[in-house]
């Protein structure tokens, strides 16, 4: 088995996928990166400038008399678990082109590009403590905190869900933690280190990121601003809303009877959650807390032009491109930048994540 870094290491029993956002970034590049100043808005109301781990142009306002609710993450930063092993992910090119079905185990390995299979069983019990986590996002400079902002996007992603499933599909949603690791984690499809980026388990229904990643999106990829967090934490949860609906389950049914179109059908799955990303951002401001209270206080345009600037850039063209790789759409597997601008741009304009059909028609 291979140990280098990037990649999810399987247990012995491999069925299941995990699916990216597409936000690798690309091998080679510098690991120490500076953050940026903002200023930020305490709860009590101050205006305050400090150095965090954020990107530039803060423009939404969260709420800061919304709790904070720390149930919802999994804080395992620190832990080590599965750091250090892997398989470097490229970022373009080679048959397969920009992974982004990551699969637990190395099954096919043909002109450089990677099939990643996720395991049922690879060690996804292991549990965070929050202790540290509730008592930072409980003091009144919490919203200055990179993970108590990124807990206010889950708790905002997760409350406009679990209004949206049940109106719009008739289904029930069931919660999903996201687990804030630090170099490497132990999950239901494997070990994983911090190479992959950010990344939904279906095995133990789970979205798992590294916080540090934002700052390769802002510094490597170029996608600035702070909506591209929660555009990406967004996205994650759309895998996880396909895992509820049976459309995951379903795409991979047709993958294995069409293996010539299994990447068109990835596309199809990767464009529709950047779709729901985009439902979610339309409706960000009407979501609240347990007690009422909005966790947005707004959302502007700038903001969704910022996420629609992070699809763009993301788009798997783009990053052929800055990896110096050829591009080939058939190798495609999240999309062109013009098709993930297009399909987040069709979820926020409507609002309406039954819009969200990419399965049902041609892109």
């Amino acid at each position: 088995m291979d140990r280098r870094r990037g990649a999810v290491q399987p247990s012995q029993s491999s069925t299941r996928q995990v699916y990216r956002a597409g936000f690798g970034a690309p091998p080679g590049l510098p690991s120490k990166i500076i953050g940026y100043r903002n200023a930020v808005r305490t709860r009590s109301g101050t205006a305050t400038t400090k150095r965090d781990e954020s990107v530039i142009g803060v423009n939404m306002e969260l709420n800061e008399n919304a709790q904070i609710d720390t149930s919802q993450v999994d804080d395992r930063r620190g832990s080590g678990g599965g750091g250090g092993m892997g398989i470097p992910i490229p970022i373009g090119g080679g048959r397969g082109g920009i992974v982004g079905i990551i699969i637990a185990v190395l099954v096919a390995l043909v002109g450089g590009g990677f099939g990643l299979n996720a395991a049922t069983n690879g060690g996804g019990d292991e549990q965070g403590d929050n202790t540290s986590l509730q008592q930072k996002c409980s003091a009144d400079d919490a919203l200055q905190q990179l993970d108590c902002r990124n807990t206010a996007y889950v708790n905002s992603i997760q409350a406009y869900w679990q209004a949206a499933l049940p109106e719009k599909f008739g289904e029930q949603y069931r919660p999903s933690k996201t687990v804030f690791f630090s170099q490497g984690v132990n999950t239901g499809c494997g070990q994983a280190d911090s190479g992959v980026g950010p990344f939904y388990c279906p095995a133990d229904d789970l979205v798992y990121i590294d916080l540090t990643f934002y700052r390769v999106l802002a510094d490597q990829l170029g996608a600035e601003g702070e909506f591209a967090q929660p555009y990406v934490l967004a996205h994650e949860y759309g895998h996880h809303v396909q895992d509820l609906l049976g459309t995951e389950a379903q795409m991979r049914r047709q993958q294995q009877r069409d293996p010539d179109n299994a990447n068109a059908l990835s596309v199809k799955l990767e464009l529709q959650a950047d779709c729901y990303a985009g439902a979610w951002a339309k409706n960000a401001t009407g979501t609240a807390d347990a007690k009422g209270q909005k966790i947005f206080k707004s959302v502007s345009e700038q903001d969704i032009a910022q996420a629609i600037d992070t699809a763009e850039k993301i788009g798997d063209d783009a990053i052929s491109e800055r990896a110096n790789r050829p591009v080939n759409p058939e190798e495609f597997t999240h999309g062109s930048s013009a098709q993930r601008k297009e399909w987040f741009s069709r979820g926020y304009d409507s609002g309406d994540p039954k819009s969200c059909d990419t399965f049902g028609g041609s892109l």
